[in-house]
């Protein structure tokens, strides 16, 4: 992708963001230090502040198993071209008990059912569904109650829609 479209925010850009925000950002980061799209959210300190509370507690306080969590945002990032987002997710969904052959099925267009097992299926049903066309059809959450209760398909639809945001604004700014 072409450069970023709106100058991220540097280390000496002042006024600095609150030093409680810049602490939570950077200790969500595997390594601690602050990536593209940290130091995009944090030209607007409102934003970085809302995104930071969110996507922290989907990433680590759901109850949905981190390695669903992670299939779910790998075909996102798929679906919607944010390869910024594959890079940050691929090495954590294979951390989280993903495998590279799973990786490479979620590339393709159909996704090839005979590698996943059926509550991998239907979690990449709705992705497909959510982020393709919005609408998801009822027996699909019916399906998804049944394979993980309520909470986890609420769980569920909520990292899709939460990885749709971050993807779009990842391809619309260039990060």
């Amino acid at each position: 992708m072409s450069a970023v479209r709106v100058m991220p925010w540097q280390d000496d850009t002042l006024p600095p963001p609150p030093p409680e925000l810049l602490a939570g950002m950077k200790a969500r980061r595997p390594d601690g230090e602050l990536i593209g799209i940290d130091r995009v959210l944090l030209r607007s300190v409102p934003l970085a502040t809302g995104w930071n509370a969110l996507l922290g507690r989907v990433r680590a306080e759901f109850g949905l198993a981190l390695e669903h969590r992670e299939l779910i945002m790998l075909r996102v990032a798929v679906l919607n071209r944010a390869d910024f987002e594959w890079g940050v997710h691929h090495p954590a969904y294979l951390a989280a008990g993903g495998t590279e052959e799973k990786c490479e099925a979620l590339k393709e267009n159909a996704v090839d059912s005979g590698v996943f097992d059926e509550e991998e299926r239907a979690l990449l049903a709705l992705t497909d569904q959510s982020t393709k066309r919005v609408e998801v059809d009822a027996l699909l959450i019916e399906e998804m109650k049944r394979l993980f209760g309520e909470v986890r398909t609420v769980e569920a639809v909520a990292t899709v829609a939460a990885y749709n945001m971050v993807s779009r604004f990842l391809v619309a700014l260039a990060v």
